[in-house]
């Protein structure tokens, strides 16, 4: 199974920049986007271009911002929006598709704000979040994808002795938020089968930050620990472009 997780910065804007070619190229057998950016219905129209998958979307209260999109070819058994916690349940962050023997969440995880804003609400959800997976858990064994908004170590970012502790995703909340996760016993698969390599999922528009591959990786398979053992492979896609963000691959056997 091939999975695709991406975060498009606007589902609408990226649907003008040959996101059809690349998902056919793709061809992915569930396809994971965040930040649609769009209510249900504009989603579905945006996306409807896309045959073959079946499509579930999970929009925020608020018109224009966050949201979540799984098209998947296998038609999954149940698909739950959010966390069933009414303080993060506005925001379409959440979405989860339930297969016969693992269950996807997609996410998009609350930005902490220019200034740090919204940094206390941040590592809040980290542990509502964490506890919600460890119920799904329970069930099934977890694969998350999407856009973590942190980077968790010094080589997941270009810059982090000027950026920690000052700017959101690198702060030391959000990379205990991280550790916890991982502790708990959830696997960040690219760092486990490449522990060694630079390389990123966001630029900044500013500064030619693509360019210059001046990056942060801040989009994630995270894979209950017994699913390691079926990935044949975790990839970084660079050479897509589309958003500020570029897609990943996760190819597992399940």
């Amino acid at each position: 199974m091939k999975i695709i997780s991406w975060n498009v910065n606007g589902v609408r804007s990226i649907v003008k920049k040959d996101f059809f070619d690349n998902i056919s190229r793709l061809d992915p057998d569930i396809l994971c986007l965040q930040e649609t950016k769009a209510q249900e219905e504009e989603v579905k129209n945006a996306l409807s271009e896309i045959g073959g998958y079946y499509h579930y979307y999970n929009s925020a209260e608020r018109r224009g911002y966050s949201g979540t999109a799984i098209l998947s070819k296998t038609k999954p058994l149940s698909v739950i929006r959010d966390m069933g916690i009414e303080e993060h349940d506005k925001e379409g962050r959440v979405l989860c598709a339930e297969f016969d023997s693992f269950c996807l969440v997609n996410v998009y995880v609350p930005n902490s704000g220019q200034v740090l804003e919204r940094l206390d609400y941040r590592q809040g959800w980290d542990i509502d979040f964490r506890n919600y997976l460890k119920n799904l858990e329970k069930t099934k064994p977890v694969i998350l994808c999407g856009d973590l908004n942190v980077a968790h170590r010094p080589i997941d970012l270009k810059n982090d002795k000027s950026n920690y502790n000052k700017t959101a995703g690198y702060t030391q909340i959000e990379i205990d938020g991280m550790d916890d996760l991982i502790n708990s016993g959830f696997v960040d698969s690219f760092r486990y089968f490449h522990p060694d390599e630079v390389a990123y999922t966001y630029w900044s528009y500013k500064f030619r930050a693509r360019e210059r591959n001046s990056g942060w990786r801040l989009d994630y398979f995270m894979l209950s620990q017994s699913l390691v053992d079926k990935v044949n492979k975790v990839e970084i896609l660079s050479e897509y472009f589309g958003s500020d963000h570029c897609p990943i691959r996760l190819d597992i056997k399940v």
